[in-house]
This record gives structure tokens, sequence and C-alpha cells, in this order.
């Protein structure tokens, strides 16, 4: 049980529900621009790419210093443990997306489009997880799973069903792409001192605070701006006005955000609540708003 339970941990259930919330989002922009929705390509695709999300966290562990912990309070031998179990279900689940993709091949629903997007998606997770390159250490975790999670998965799902972009999708996914991006920031925040002291390399760590905090506010504003000057250009306002729901909640981490670069007491956990449910509550507005319609 302890394998398993560290297994779920470290595949980062947070990812995945933000990769389904994506995802549904790809396949209700092909839905609203005219496309039929495949309902068995649509679950195939949603089971492959949590799968690959999970591999992504899974591959993350497997490769890790052997002398680094991958879970607080462990022996070793249960580090040894883990490791093995992260190691055979990463390799289960990539081989579980493989068959997959052979039946959506055969079913006629692959484009080739959707190949290169899903070839890019796993170039992504081993560049994430695996030497030589293990972006994770080197400062760029959290560039590779905003690009991933919130551009490549969303992209996959409108190409299963559409087999080719437009213009609305890529608007929608790279605003996306840039509020996921802050959002992870902001998430490094409250780790931000112990990453110094025990030498981790972060974005935080690598760019400063300081630095952050700059890089993190313009994200969401460029992220909000995005999708008005969408929604003003041609396409419904009210198609895509929920995602300007979640704004109060984005001026509200900006504003905690400065006051603790200015030196006020830092609430840790209320921060962390609000940076996931800005970036998992616009998917959502979204992604219904699209199902919708």
């Amino acid at each position: 049980m302890h394998v398993i339970r560290a297994l779920a941990r470290l595949s980062r259930p947070l990812h995945l529900l933000f990769a389904a919330l994506t995802y549904a989002l790809g396949a209700g922009i092909a839905r609203y621009l005219g496309t039929p929705t495949q309902m068995t390509v649509l679950a195939l695709g949603m089971m492959g790419v949590v799968l690959a999300q999970a591999s992504m966290g899974l591959l993350g562990a497997v490769f890790r210093s052997p002398l680094a912990p991958l879970l607080e309070n462990e022996t070793r031998e249960q580090r040894g443990m883990v490791r093995s179990g992260a190691l055979y279900a990463s390799v289960g689940a990539l081989s579980a997306m493989g068959v997959m993709g052979m039946i959506m091949h055969r079913v006629g629903s692959l484009s080739v489009s959707s190949i290169l997007c899903l070839g890019l998606s796993l170039l992504v997770i081993l560049l994430f997880a695996v030497p030589p390159v293990r972006a994770m250490d080197r400062g760029f975790e959290e560039l590779l799973l905003a690009i991933q999670i919130a551009y490549l998965v969303p992209s996959i799902g409108f190409l299963l069903q559409a087999g080719s972009y437009h213009r609305l999708l890529n608007a929608c996914i790279v605003a996306l792409t840039f509020l996921l991006f802050a959002t992870l920031v902001a998430l490094e925040f409250p780790t931000y001192a112990d990453d110094l002291e025990h030498e981790r390399l972060t974005l935080l760590t690598r760019v400063g605070w300081e630095n952050a905090l700059r890089v993190h506010h313009v994200l969401v504003a460029a992220a909000y701006l995005l999708l008005a000057l969408t929604a003003v250009s041609g396409f419904s306002f009210a198609l895509l006005s929920p995602a300007f729901l979640t704004i109060p909640f984005a001026i509200l981490q900006v504003y905690w955000l400065r006051n603790i670069g200015l030196g006020a007491r830092p609430i840790w956990n209320l921060l962390r609540a609000n940076a996931v449910s800005i970036f998992g509550l616009t998917a959502y507005f979204l992604a219904l708003s699209f199902w919708l319609r």
C-alpha cells in the first residue's frame, strides 16, 4: 500500500486534473467549430493524455538522484521500492499510450498534425524527466509543464477531432499557457527558502524572487489581455467571457505576492489554493462554455 500511495502522489494528481480539463477544452473547441465529436477517440485520447501526464511525474521520480528522498520519512528500502514501482508504472503508461495510438490510427483519427503534436508531447516528457537534459533539475520545470499541460494537451484534444489547427484554439491555449506558467511560478514561492538552503535549482532560485514576481505579473496580464483581444476580434464575447470570472482571483494573487515582496507575512495555504483556482477555474469555465454552445 505504501508504494501505491507513493505512486499516486508522485504522479501529481493536480497536474492530471489540469490535463483532463485542457484536453476537454481542446475537444470542446473542435465541437464548437462544427466538427462531430468521435466519442471513442475522445475517450481514448483522454486516457492517453492522463497516462502521459502521470508518466511525466513518475519518470521525474525514477531519474532523481538516488540520495534525494522521494517522500517524507521514507526508509532506503521504501525509496528503492517506490523508484522501481515508478519505473514499471511509467513504462506501462507509455506502452498503453502506444496501444491507444495504434487503435486511433486504425480508425483513421490521426492526422499528420496530431501525430506531430503527440510526438512533441512525448519529447517534452523525455526532456522534462530523463537525463541528460532533465529540465526539471535545471530550473525549467515550470516552463515545460506549462507547455505540456496548457498547450500540447488541448492541441491533442482538438487535433484528434478536427485534424488541423484553428486560430481560436491557438489564442485560447496560448493564454492558458501564460496563466499556468504564472500559477506554477506562484506555487514555487512557499518552498523558495528551502530550495535556496538545499541548493535546488528552480525558476525562482535561477532568476531570483524579484524577477520571478515581475514575470508572474506580466504573464497574468498577458493571459487575460490575449483572451480579451480574441473575444473582440471576430468571436463571440459571451463565448470567452466566463474566463474573466477568475480576474478577481488573479488580482488578489498579484496583490498578495506584491505584499510578500514588500515583507508582509505570507499565508501560503491561501496562496496555493488561490493560484490553483485561477488556472483550474479558467480552464473549466472555458471548456464548459465551448461544450454548451
